[in-house]
């Protein structure tokens, strides 16, 4: 790490970060390469982007540095590992292309191979930055370095610019361009009148470059509409994209294909620059495309159009999940499989191909020779606690498995999603007194189901007294329509288990009282029972406390108010709270996007998963993930001062602050 930052010094010293002194073009913003609104870069400007975990060798879990007041642990569905490799056009021959590989991907090559763009993660987990090496793949250093997303870098035709996507002003991806010489930054989209419609998607990704260099190709969602899967009713959203192109000082923009209620991404430029392609599938099977359990059933083509004309072919007709076309030659077009027993690369002209597991965005070499891919897994998981990249300068972030809870005696509760079955494990925050208090693999829930995590023991909760947990056991999400489950709770040692609801009503996500007399949780009955109960311990008896669409709620630290998400008018999805009598019923969020998943922070603050933001790439190139563009929000309790704790390009969720006291 330490080469790295003095290999970065160096670079700077020689000038590699300071303005060209041109003035901005009208319309366009320039920016130094860096951050928008700062003109140097200081050495500890630097430093302070890297986050703390990655200067420190082995930490105790959740242990902060003396300055903070502590650690947000989190949620992320990421992969864990992508490297780089590279290969003959049949697989053969494959390397590494990196001399010191790292968390990397989506890599671009220049037209005579002297220079590889790729995006890394190497100065902390979530924060994606752009770096180049040299073709034969030493010689690494940052272009693009900052707390923001800088993602999916192309090299133009003669190597001196790249265009990338990038979260800086404003965390909307938009497209940037960059004078590698001079570090100057330009921003292409997302300003003057390109800028979509308010409250819809208005997002830009995956730039190329044609040919002669004189146009920038790249995907949007603008003027698109949020909508969920399922034809709408679902909470996780889809995405529906065009192709455009813009010329690279801003002129010129113009949309080259687009279908309604279609998805069309990741364009690629014909050899002689008059077609593009890119694939295509409906909008609702990119939800499909990113999960697990769709693998198999969802189709899409590669298809091209010619550029002034709009002719379209279609390159393929088979079924199969097809995704990241890049031009060969002329006639020919690579692109990968994704998913299912013959994922890898495969070609339009029918050569053979390859399998590789995890092998996405491909890039070809000018010659035709060569194809560079990125490999990622999500096995073996990240390991609890494991260091990310920390937006907060207050909290260092560590990675948790999901629904952590912390009880007032300073013992943590999770389920064990990611890195286990689903079951309920307690711990003390630094990693001690570790306990499986509930055994979810003992169940009796479909296996299947539990590996897919659509199934498992959800949403610890403490008791007051640091005596009980309760939470949910069942199968979830869309296999609640005819699946059952269970609110339960068990003693802090693991015996006394019992269950609260009789499973006649599918009953889940329960949260204790502060007084610890009352549990409120959601029901989804088969006949239509909707919202949230309450139920006394002490009498077993149950009040209806709403009746709406409802789930995830939480009872604040005080008891006075509970949170909750609820679906309002069968679109979207809101933050609410409501006294526990059932008065006071406010919304605290009313964008179109959908927000989700609530917590109440210490202090009385609520966090929660939103997107008013975006996506951050193509939907149908995640893998294994619900909302990948979901990214933690924090609030007051009244809904104002709204601001966001993480800006990753994948699904962050389900904060929870520990102070350092704790630790």
């Amino acid at each position: 790490m330490m080469l790295l930052v003095q290999t970065f010094l160096r670079w700077r010293s020689k000038g590699a970060c300071t303005e060209n002194g041109r003035t901005a073009r009208a319309g366009i913003r320039q920016i130094p390469w860096f951050f928008a609104g700062e003109s140097k870069v200081k050495r500890r400007d630097f430093l302070a982007v890297v986050p703390a975990s990655v200067l420190l060798s082995k930490v105790g879990i959740a242990k902060p540095l003396p300055a903070k007041k502590g650690v947000m642990l989190m949620n992320r569905i990421a992969p864990s590992v992508s490297e780089l490799y590279v290969a003959a056009l049949d697989g053969t021959g494959e390397r590494t292309v990196l001399a010191e590989s790292a968390y990397d991907y989506n890599a671009s090559i220049s037209r005579d191979g002297s220079r590889v763009a790729f995006t890394s993660e190497r100065l902390g987990d979530g924060n994606s930055n752009l770096f180049t090496a040299r073709g034969d793949g030493t010689g690494v250093k940052p272009v693009a370095v900052g707390p923001n997303v800088d993602d999916a870098g192309a090299l133009s035709p003669d190597g001196k610019l790249l265009a990338f996507v990038s979260t800086r002003n404003g965390y909307k991806a938009n497209i940037w361009l960059l004078e590698i010489a001079s570090g100057t930054m330009t921003q292409l989209t997302g300003l003057g009148e390109l800028v979509g419609k308010a409250d819809s998607p208005d997002c830009y990704y995956r730039p190329a470059w044609s040919p002669d260099g004189k146009w920038i190709a790249f995907s949007s969602d603008r003027n698109t509409s949020w909508r969920g899967h399922d034809e709408g009713h679902g909470w996780e959203h889809t995405q529906e994209l065009a192709i455009y192109k813009i010329r690279p000082d801003g002129t010129g923009f113009s949309k080259v294909s687009g279908r309604k209620d279609w998805c069309q991404g990741s364009p690629t430029w014909s050899p002689d620059g008059k077609r593009i392609a890119f694939y295509e599938l409906t909008a609702e099977a990119t939800w499909g495309a990113r999960r697990p359990e769709w693998i198999g059933r969802v189709t899409s083509q590669i298809v091209s159009v010619d550029v002034e004309t709009g002719e379209r072919i279609e390159h393929t007709n088979t079924p199969g999940l097809k995704v990241s076309p890049c031009y060969v030659t002329q006639d020919e077009i690579g692109y990968v499989v994704k998913g299912g027993p013959d994922e890898g690369l495969a070609y339009t002209s029918g050569r053979s191909g390859f399998k590789r597991e995890g092998l996405r965005a491909p890039f070809w070499t000018t010659d035709g020779k060569s194809v560079m891919y990125e490999v990622q897994a999500f096995r073996p998981v990240r390991k609890l606690d494991k260091p990310l990249y920390s937006w907060d300068p207050n909290y260092d972030y560590r990675f948790m498995d999901v629904f952590p809870t912390l009880s007032r005696q300073g013992v943590l509760a999770f389920t064990e999603k990611q890195t286990g079955f689903s079951s309920i494990v307690t711990c003390r925050p630094n990693g001690t007194e570790r306990r499986v208090v509930f055994d979810n693999t003992k169940a009796g829930l479909d296996p299947v189901l539990v590996k897919k995590g659509l199934a498992g023991a959800f949403q610890p909760s403490w008791s007051p007294d640091g005596e009980w947990i309760v939470f949910g056991v069942g199968a979830w999400f869309a296999e609640r329509d005819h699946a059952k489950a269970t609110v339960m709770r068990i003693r802090k040692d693991g015996t006394g288990l019992e269950a609260l609801t009789d499973g006649a009503v599918h009953s889940g996500f329960p949260s204790y009282s502060a007084d610890g007399r009352d549990v409120v949780y959601r029901v989804w009955g088969q006949d239509g029972e909707r919202g949230l109960r309450i139920l006394n311990i002490p009498t077993r008896k149950v009040r209806v406390l709403t009746t709406e669409l409802d789930n995830l709620p939480g009872w604040s630290p005080d008891g006075k108010r509970i949170v909750f998400t609820r679906k309002v008018g069968g679109t979207t999805f809101q933050i609410a709270t409501i006294h526990p009598d059932g008065s006071g019923y406010k919304e605290l969020t009313t964008g179109k996007e959908s927000d989700g998943h609530a917590v109440w922070a210490p202090d009385g603050r609520i966090m929660w998963s939103g997107s008013a933001h975006g996506f951050r790439d193509e939907a149908a190139l995640y893998d294994n993930t619900f909302q990948q563009y979901g990214q933690i929000y924090v609030m007051d309790a009244d809904g104002q001062n709204k601001r966001m704790l993480t800006d990753s390009k994948w699904e962050d969720s389900m904060p929870l602050y520990i102070d350092k006291s704790l630790l």
